[in-house]
């Protein structure tokens, strides 16, 4: 007998069926039994017998080879995270191995699959070195074609294994495997479907490694690309040619698979391509446009199957929606390149005008929102995974890179879907509407290209008149037939708001108010919570005034309606309306206040609502004569939670401290004392006692808004100013604990900041304590945004020192600092290394300025100290989890004073890109190309001719005001800037006047630091003397190209010098 099964294997197929066993007993005894015997040897082999043999049930065989998958996992390799003692033998590997290649032409799918994966977790450790065998006997199947079964287990395994390829592998397997893959793909009279797109997946694993090789590899990966292009590109276009069929899952996928590879090929070699893309032209616009009719029968009208949910035996999705969103990901990846955008150069209109028809709603979601308007919100919110989000992205990509022929496009295409709704409907359509909301959600997500002040007048009127056409029609449409609609034209009007003429806006207005109030379905509701949430801050105030009361009342019923995704949508509209209530919000804030305080309370463990519900109470109290009964309202309920924090339900006291954080910010003083009568001492007990860090956070934050309200009067409202000072600084001691998780220290940089900010003179005796403290704290540091906020304090301290900076420093040289020679060589290594992460116009303001004053002291140790320069390039290749272990990131080391140049220009350097690109966004400095020499003079000249043909101030002032405007500052940065003279400088006229004052006071040393940062300084300095601004810029930029990353710095060094020299005439 072929398959004799002797008395230990028979315990195995008996232990095998036992695990399938119901009883629960039974299970775990048989399921302990195998892990006993997968501690002894032969186990593995006996288990790649049972799945090999074709005689035994094939629930056992199955169960068996995911089994061994495991048992390899565990066994095989030592040193592998997941390793566990036995390993397996050399010989049992063998038998192993030899069976499961023998079993990989089973004709059960799902057993050759589960081999398949076996194979695989085997190759992963074997192959090529161990396993040499493995890729002829792979090829040897896929050859066969009398052997399907084999040709379908080899194609499974070699899927598997190009997943985990890398560029050693890759170049090796391309030249002998690629043919056999066209081979059967170019054979559909040998080949079904199902193998020909497992075949293209391995093709499209193995061009992504290509892709991912050509940076470093650029001439072998072209070598091994350019004979394959034209033999796929015709298979590609043979394959996309014909309409694409309905009802043919396996139809999809092929065509799914043929777009990922292009994909990749367009991606990686755009170059290669473009020669032979053409003849694919022609067949994807056919796929295209007879994709949208099966699309439209079958998932918008719903009138035939589109296999949602259904999953092929190797458990990809076979899904039309799937296959619509794979065409417009790789049409998204077509517009988005220079090379082949062309393609539809002549065709952009169509283009947008079948993607309009693509983002209907589908028969599926128009169920779903139906019955759960908590869904709708939710996946209007969340941009979910869907072709209505593909085609909207494709379309914004269009207008992007099209200009003013996409928004052309867009509105035409927007009007001619108007005439054909409106011919629908006069048909009796039932579909009629569809169309119109998805073509008002087109317009709505390119919104903000059409309303851009470079569009021309004559377009935002056209655009005005066909919004006006769509919204004045629907407007008397029937609100319950027709609820989606109703809620897109209300969406639309609050996002064109600017187009749309004041009496349509105050109409629609009137008409979100009302319907708030009305027994309408949800969606519409949810739509006029979206209009009224945008409309509400730009309404007029008279207008408004004598409805505000009524929508009050409309909002507070609905919260009590509204489920968790409806909720935070009905509280920023209620918190647009209490901004805009003006008298009336005061009026109303004894009805308001309690129930949204309930609601805070009934969500406060869940982040979004309570964060909306203290945002409404935040707009309450910020209501001219609101501020002190909120307050009275709020203190009661929040000071038993924080004075008794360990019987509180979880998030309870993190959110209520969030709470009297709100309460304090900008709050007038009596306000701060009363706030510090009830919980100062509980928020202080908290971050003393509580192990849990977001009350430790939460409560620091707390404590920083505390000082900041109430400055030096905080120490006059105890009965023992002592004693509140001690408080302080015992909170500050915890929090700067080494030993605490940095978690738990997160905030403790503004708490600082804070104390030597308001209380200077009780801080400067604790100076040297607090820099050791800070010190450590800094050492055993895990988060790099702490380590930031403790910098800050660093920075803010050596302002305060000046003009005596050298006292500071020297004060960190007598600081010890574990590892190293002092704290001042620590910090500044730190500094150095960190100063590129820190975000924050105020925070970078007080660290640039604070190393520019550091700078300016031309301390003796700044000379001393060697720090992190530039990382030094590795070996060419892929970077691998292993190779990165075996060859960690090595930098150059450079002296401080070079290193603190270099930083101060390359804050001006940022600052200076961001005014290239606000005035010419086509000065994009980081996608020159070098080489390119004719480009980069155009540009720079073009670039110089913008940013410097005005006045020195002009332009410093250009520069400050970007800046700012390009930090996001939220709450944080008010406490740690509000009283701050820092936050005053202008950033871009310090570093100017500064680099002037230092190079007259030293040229020598300023020459010297230059040099070190960059060889090309001896070029400049001679026309520095008399263009000293212009060439400061210069400098700051030879300070970026200088770095090992930059292709070709010399040329492009001496094409801004050129452009010096042209601006200076």
């Amino acid at each position: 007998m072929a398959n004799f099964i002797d008395q230990d294997q028979q315990w195995l197929l008996n232990c095998l069926s036992a695990t399938l066993d119901p009883n629960h007993e039974v299970r775990s005894f048989a399921e302990a039994s195998l892990h006993q015997a997968s501690l002894q040897p032969g186990f593995g082999g006996a288990l790649s017998k049972v799945a090999a043999n074709r005689e035994l049930p094939l629930g056992l065989r199955q169960l068996a080879a995911v089994l061994l998958k495991q048992f390899v996992k565990k066994h095989w390799q030592e040193g592998e995270d997941t390793f566990e003692h036995p390993i397996v033998s050399s010989d049992e590997k063998e038998i192993i191995r030899r069976h499961l290649l023998l079993s990989l032409d089973d004709s059960h799918k799902k057993v050759c699959t589960a081999i398949s994966m076996a194979v695989a977790s085997i190759a992963q450790y074997d192959w090529p070195e161990d396993w040499p065998d493995l890729l002829p006997f792979l090829l040897k199947l896929i050859n066969d074609r009398s052997n399907i079964n084999g040709v379908h287990g080899a194609l499974r395994c070699l899927a598997l294994l190009s997943g985990d390829l890398d560029d050693t592998v890759v170049p090796k397997l391309v030249p002998v495997l690629f043919p056999c893959l066209h081979t059967i793909v170019s054979s559909p009279q040998f080949y079904d479907k199902p193998l020909r797109t497992k075949a293209l997946s391995i093709v499209y694993s193995c061009i992504s490694v290509l892709g991912l090789m050509s940076g470093v590899y650029k001439t072998e990966t072209s070598g091994l690309v350019i004979p394959m292009l034209k033999p796929w590109m015709d298979q590609f276009s043979i394959i996309l040619e014909h309409p694409v069929q309905s009802e043919d899952p396996d139809d999809w996928s092929i065509r799914m698979e043929v777009l990922k590879c292009l994909n990749q090929f367009i991606q990686n070699f755009p170059n290669l391509t473009e020669a032979e893309f053409m003849v694919v032209t022609g067949p994807l616009w056919q796929t295209f446009v007879s994709s949208l009719r099966v699309y439209e029968l079958s998932s918008i009208e719903g009138k035939e199957d589109h296999y949602e949910g259904s999953y092929d035996s190797d458990g990809a999705e076979k899904s039309l929606e799937s296959f619509v969103i794979q065409l417009f990901e790789f049409l998204l990846t077509l517009v988005g390149s220079s090379k082949l955008v062309k393609v539809f150069a002549n065709n952009v209109s169509e283009l947008v005008y079948y993607t309009i028809a693509f983002l209907q709603m589908t028969e599926q979601q128009v169920h779903t929102w139906s019955m759960d308007a908590n869904q709708y919100v939710a996946d209007e919110d969340d941009n979910t995974y869907s072709c209505r989000v593909s085609g909207a992205l494709l379309l914004e990509e269009v207008v992007s890179l099209c200009g003013r022929e996409g928004i052309d496009a867009i509105i035409d295409a927007g009007k001619r879907r108007f005439i054909e709704s409106q011919q629908e409907k006069a048909a009796g359509s039932a579909m009629w509407w569809r169309i119109r909301e998805a073509t008002l959600f087109a317009l709505a997500s390119v919104s903000e290209n059409l309303l851009e002040e470079e569009v021309s007048g004559l377009t935002r009127d056209s655009l005005g008149n066909l919004l006006e056409q769509l919204i004045a029609e629907d407007i008397g449409t029937g609100v319950h037939e027709y609820p989606f609609l109703y809620a897109r034209v209300f969406s639309s009007v609050a996002k064109f708001s600017s187009v749309i003429s004041h009496g349509v806006l105050e109409h629609f207005l009137y008409a979100a108010i009302k319907a708030i109030g009305m027994d309408i379905p949800p969606p519409v509701k949810v739509g006029a919570c979206r209009a009224l949430s945008q409309l509400l801050p730009e309404a007029n105030k008279g207008i408004l005034q004598p409805h505000i009361v009524a929508l009050f009342s409309s909002l507070t019923d609905l919260l009590n309606q509204a489920s968790d995704e409806t909720l935070h949508l009905v509280l920023e509209t209620l918190q647009a309306a209490v901004k805009a209530g003006l008298e009336a919000s005061f009026s109303v804030e004894p009805v308001i206040s309690p129930i949204i305080l309930n609601m805070w309370a009934s969500h406060v463990s869940d982040p979004f609502i309570s964060v909306d519900a203290v945002e409404v109470l935040e707009a309450i109290k910020n209501t001219p004569g609101c501020i002190r009964p909120l307050v009275s309202r709020i203190l009661p309920y929040i000071g038993p939670i924080l004075n008794k924090p360990q019987q509180q339900p979880d998030g309870l006291v993190a959110g209520s401290l969030d709470l009297v954080t709100m309460i304090l910010k900008n709050a007038p003083s009596d306000v701060v004392k009363a706030v510090y009568d009830v919980c100062f001492d509980p928020v202080v007990r908290i971050v003393l006692q509580s192990d849990d860090h977001s009350e430790m956070q939460n409560a620091t934050e707390c404590l920083a808004a505390f000082l900041s309200g109430g400055r030096q009067e905080v120490l006059t409202w105890a009965v023992d100013s002592g004693f509140t000072m001690r408080s302080l600084l015992d909170v500050a001691s915890r929090l700067l604990d080494p030993d605490l998780e940095s978690s738990g220290s997160l905030f403790v940089g503004s708490y600082i900041l804070q104390l030597i900010l308001h209380l200077p003179l009780q801080m400067s005796q604790h100076i040297q304590d607090l820099v050791a403290a800070l010190v450590r704290r800094m050492q055993t540091c895990q988060i790099a945004g702490l380590r930031s906020s403790l910098l800050l304090i660093f920075a803010r301290l050596v302002h305060m020192s000046a003009p005596n900076v050298e006292q500071f420093i020297d004060l960190l040289i007598t600081v010890p600092a574990k590892g190293h020679d002092n704290s001042f060589v620590y910090v500044m290594s730190e500094w150095t290394k960190q100063q590129g992460e820190i975000q924050g116009a105020y925070q970078i303001k007080v660290t640039t300025t604070a190393l520019a004053l550091l700078l300016s002291t031309k301390h003796i140790a700044l000379s001393k100290i060697n720090v992190q320069g530039h990382l030094i390039k590795s070996a060419a290749g892929i970077t691998t989890r292993s190779k990165a272990k075996l060859a960690p990131d090595q930098w150059t080391l450079i002296p401080l004073p070079a290193k603190i140049l270099a930083l101060l220009a390359d804050v001006l350097i940022e600052i200076q890109e961001q005014v290239l690109l606000g005035e010419d966004e086509d000065s994009d400095w980081e996608e020159v190309q070098a080489g390119d020499v004719e480009t980069d003079q155009d540009l720079l000249y073009s670039a110089g001719v913008t940013s410097f043909g005005r006045s020195k101030n002009e332009h410093l002032d250009a520069m400050a005001k970007v800046f700012d405007e390009n930090q996001e500052d939220g709450f944080e940065d008010d406490v740690l800037s509000g009283a701050d003279p820092l936050n005053e400088i202008n950033l871009v006229n310090y570093l100017v006047d500064f680099f002037v004052k230092f190079s007259h006071s030293d040229r020598l040393l300023f020459d010297h630091l230059c040099q070190v940062c960059f060889n090309l300084f001896i070029v400049i300095k001679s026309i520095y003397q008399e263009f000293h601004f212009y060439c400061y810029v210069l400098m700051a930029y030879v300070v970026k190209i200088q770095h090992p990353t930059s292709p070709n710095p010399i040329a492009k060094a001496f094409h801004l010098i050129a452009w010096a020299f042209r601006l200076k005439t």
